[in-house]
């Protein structure tokens, strides 16, 4: 034992992933300032536009509406052209939607600016998970993936403190213009970015894709062992709609993967974040104190998730998100008790501030990032862009439909009865994550789909009882 070598203090190889995976997550920064921005900017261009409540949820909407057709996009174009290209399309019309919904003129100028960001917001959802799982090593993945989500809300939290600024001018022009600033870096530094060597090698680029791994990897043994892992996979071609057809088994994956980007959605955090400031209008803040209170709930968001990236690798999957929608459903009942009472005093709407806050902590420990590691697990490779890209496309339409009917619930069900909603669907997903999700903690992406093309329930792909070659 004594004459094994001292490990190395500082590795490069691990460092380089490191920055690689950070510049790779920045396209969260984009996709948060996208969903960051309106809540700050509606009330303000809507009285600029003399807006209808159903206007200002198209408004809201319409990003999602565009994010959903990015999704099917940035699967077609992360498999034809690359994660990498992708990754540039992506971020070159985010920053042509910033500058036209800056440059909006009208309700229907401003509804096509969001779907331009949506369309970029959407490739970029799809794409950036996918790469940076491609990169990762399995003990890292999940922190790495979690990353994205961490600057998802570190863009909210940006957008959140620029739209207070801007508030005081009453500029919602200036709001989104500064948006398009992170866009414009996000395309320079993906310049720097390697190729995927999952894509590569499907490529048939097996000499380039083992280079790239070298950098990634300490040993080059690993890196070896992972081509080989890869090249096994792709014996098969990737044929993801006549695999939807043929493969019960993929079939699964995909419905596993739509009912994770559901769950994420119907826990109601974009409720949150597109109208924060209308929320806290009903606990009775008015003014720049509303935006104020806004602000806190993305810092709160975006420090949370750091719980998230330092327990996904070592606590597991599955216990998070158990203790986060438990954690969100106690802060929506509270919240919603406290908006069912006709007014509050100040002690009262301190309290409710409390819950908001309470609630997104627990989303971003957990449903914020982890939705998107699972999906970025669970399909295999010969679907996986089909898989992600589907799964995508829920998150977004599910997105939309939550943007589009929240404040028309509010008309219809009032006030405490809203959130009661959202506070029983996220105490039903702690019961559909113990029946379906399983825990991927440790797990190589092929040894997950190997589980998953043996039939093994849904639950038990990750860690469960080992199969007869496991053994």
């Amino acid at each position: 034992m004594e004459n094994q070598p001292a490990p190395a203090v500082f590795d490069s190889a691990r460092m380089r992933t490191l920055i690689i995976g950070c510049l790779a997550a920045l396209a969260g920064l984009m996709a948060g300032l996208d969903i960051g921005v309106i809540s700050g900017a509606l009330d303000l261009l809507a009285a600029t536009f003399h807006a209808t409540t159903l206007q200002q949820e198209w408004i809201v909407s319409a990003m999602m509406g565009g994010a959903a057709v990015g999704s099917l996009c940035g699967g077609w174009m992360s498999h034809q052209i690359g994660r990498k290209h992708a990754l540039l399309v992506g971020a070159a019309v985010f920053v042509a939607g910033s500058l036209a919904c800056a440059l909006a003129w009208s309700i229907p100028s401003m509804i096509a600016g969001r779907l331009i960001m949506g369309l970029a917001i959407g490739v970029a959802a799809f794409t950036a998970p996918l790469y940076l799982s491609e990169i990762a090593s399995e003990q890292a993945r999940g922190a790495m993936i979690s990353t994205y989500q961490l600057m998802i809300t570190a863009g909210i939290f940006i957008a959140f403190l620029s739209n207070t600024m801007f508030s005081y001018a009453g500029n919602w022009r200036g709001m989104f213009a500064v948006a398009a600033v992170p866009g414009v870096l996000f395309l320079i530094g993906v310049l720097f970015l390697p190729y995927s060597p999952r894509w590569l090698m499907m490529r048939g680029r097996r000499k380039e894709a083992l280079e790239v791994l070298e950098d990634l990897r300490s040993d080059r043994s690993v890196a070896m062992q992972e081509i080989q892992n890869i090249s096994r996979q792709l014996q098969q071609k990737q044929h993801g709609w006549s695999l939807l057809r043929n493969n019960r088994n993929f079939r699964r994956s995909i419905f596993l993967g739509m009912t994770l980007q559901v769950m994420q959605q119907l826990a109601g955090v974009n409720v949150v974040m597109y109208y924060a400031p209308k929320i806290f209008a009903l606990a009775g803040y008015v003014g720049p104190a509303q935006l104020w209170c806004t602000a806190m709930v993305g810092l709160v968001n975006m420090l949370a998730t750091f719980i998230a990236i330092g327990l996904v690798d070592r606590w597991g999957r599955k216990p998070i998100l158990y203790t986060g929608f438990l954690i969100m459903a106690v802060g929506m009942g509270c919240l919603g008790f406290m908006l069912n009472r006709p007014h509050l005093d100040q002690s009262e709407q301190i309290i409710a501030v409390f819950m908001l806050l309470i609630y997104i902590s627990g989303f971003a420990m957990s449903a914020g990032p982890l939705m998107w590691v699972l999906c970025s697990e669970v399909q295999p490779l010969q679907g996986r862009d089909l898989g992600i890209s589907i799964s995508t496309l829920t998150n977004w339409i599910a997105n939309m439909i939550v943007g589009a009917s929240f404040l028309s619930l509010l008309q219809w069900m009032g006030n405490g009865p809203t959130f009661w909603l959202f506070a029983g669907f996220n105490l039903f997903f702690v019961l559909i994550t113990w029946r379906f999700i399983p825990e991927t903690r440790d797990m190589s992406l092929e040894k997950i789909e190997q589980r998953l093309m043996a039939g093994l329930p849904l639950r038990e792909i990750g860690q469960g009882t080992p199969l007869p070659q496991e053994k």
